[in-house]
């Protein structure tokens, strides 16, 4: 799952992550707003307060894709089984938030008319991380093994960190 993430930077280990933590959203738009605070409070546990700006615009327009754009009309809004995630995971040099989604297509940045009030979320994405980009999910070990397509996606955004002193 985290090859996609070593676009021009040294190798990670995914045993060397110092940090992870996975909020499951509800399929309503008030999500995104507990997707922030959610961020917040992760990022201000693991000493990263100063990063809270960029890092929420960030999870604020994967979050709205995801429940904008990779639902199915017909997914419950009030579902057992909450169909997003949003995963923060940190690395001494790196910090990663991904959306999880059971939509299997792929994101697409579009380019928006002057006057239009949205379809610029994968612009703002692009400017404000080091990187981003998606791949089909992984099925999880907690999920059923039966042979199929894979479930969903994963859209991602790096966030290089300076090193500590």
């Amino acid at each position: 799952m985290l090859e996609p993430l070593r676009q021009g930077l040294p190798p990670i280990d995914p045993s060397a992550v110092s940090g992870s933590a996975t909020c499951p959203l509800p399929a309503r738009y008030e999500a995104v707003g507990g997707a922030r605070q959610f961020t917040r409070a992760t990022l201000s546990g693991w000493g990263l307060s100063e990063r809270f700006d960029d890092v929420a615009l960030v999870v604020s327009e994967l979050v709205t894709n995801a429940l904008r754009h990779a639902l199915p009309s017909e997914t419950a809004r009030e579902s057992q089984d909450p169909p997003v995630r949003l995963h923060l995971m940190r690395w001494t040099s790196r910090l990663v938030c991904a959306v999880r989604d059971p939509s299997q297509a792929s994101p697409v940045a579009s380019e928006a008319a002057d006057c239009a009030e949205s379809g610029r979320g994968l612009f703002l994405v692009d400017s404000f991380s080091d990187c981003w980009g998606w791949h089909p999910s992984p099925v999880l070990t907690t999920e059923s093994t039966v042979a199929g397509p894979p479930r969903g996606k994963v859209v991602w955004a790096l966030f290089r960190l300076s090193e500590p002193a």
